[in-house]
């Protein structure tokens, strides 16, 4: 299994420079997605329902105080197919959306909000967004 730093590089080579927040939310939905489509998580990462979405602290704690990201340190060679297939479906639909309508995205899923049940708008929160909620929320989608 690749880990999310894997999957972040990769991305990065696929599409180029973006902002810290867009490539957090495309990790969010390439698990998203994996759970629904391979029926297995793409990597181990916590991923946590932050006031501005979606966010995995490991990925984080490597570009916070950066607004943009370039490059990023993992191992491309390490992903298999199935899971480049993954990555490059998840690009395909949402990698032409800005990190805000991204955001606003996740804003309005299922899974953000009921981590976020309780918290106020802007509030810091730490609670997981479980893999059961979303592999539950992104699979009704395509039922």
């Amino acid at each position: 299994m690749a880990t999310v730093h894997d999957i972040a590089a990769y991305i990065l080579e696929k599409e180029g420079p973006m902002t810290a927040m867009k490539l957090q939310k495309l990790l969010y939905y390439c698990q998203a997605w994996a759970l629904v489509w391979e029926d297995k998580p793409l990597f181990r990462a916590r991923i946590e329902a932050w006031a501005n979405g979606p966010v995995i602290p490991s990925v984080y704690a490597r570009h916070r105080g950066q607004f943009e990201v370039s490059t990023w340190e993992g191992n491309l060679l390490s992903l298999t197919a199935g899971e480049r297939e993954t990555v490059d479906a998840v690009l395909g639909y949402y990698g032409k959306y800005s990190s805000l309508i991204l955001s606003q995205l996740t804003h309005n899923e299922r899974p953000w909000l009921e981590a976020r049940r309780g918290l106020a708008p802007g509030e810091r929160g730490k609670e997981e967004i479980t893999h059961a909620a979303m592999a539950e929320y992104y699979g009704s989608l395509v039922s």
